[in-house]
């Protein structure tokens, strides 16, 4: 499973970890993913989503319809 959310399109980024003495070794900061299925209502189905926090609280804002067709707009979602 690629670490991407399907509805922002969020990816891991790299930074960097900064010790004490000020040393700096690379790091991944990974999405806060999750796999949760939602009832599409419009599709009288179930469908399963890898998403984050942030494309959670987008569906619950936008509504599931709207935020899958942006997704697909944006090609964040196939």
């Amino acid at each position: 499973m690629p670490k991407i959310c399907q509805i922002t399109g969020k990816k891991p980024m790299n930074g960097n970890n900064v010790s004490h003495s000020k040393r700096r070794t690379k790091r991944t900061f990974d999405v806060n993913l999750f796999t949760k299925k939602f009832y599409w209502v419009e599709q009288d189905t179930w469908i399963s989503l890898d998403i984050s926090a942030a494309g959670l609280r987008t569906i619950n804002k936008i509504g599931l319809d709207a935020a899958i067709k942006k997704a697909l707009k944006k090609g964040y979602l196939k």
